[in-house]
């Protein structure tokens, strides 16, 4: 399989939620490309300052927190 070499746009700094209701979070920068051509942004949990990584397609699904 092939893995594309550009790197995708990411919302650096966009306060996004998982789901309508979920826990907020902080979009950061990318981390590294998975085998399947999907990407890990690392993420911070506003509540908490707790860092993640979590996948660059399921955050595009996320709304932007309010």
């Amino acid at each position: 399989m092939q893995v594309a070499t550009s790197r995708p746009p990411v919302p650096v700094g966009k306060i996004k939620s998982f789901g309508p209701f979920g826990p907020k979070y902080e979009v950061g920068n990318l981390v590294r490309q998975l085998e399947d051509g999907d990407w890990l942004v690392e993420v911070t949990m506003v509540e908490t300052g707790e860092k993640t990584e979590y996948r660059l397609t399921h955050l595009a699904e996320d709304p932007e927190a309010r």
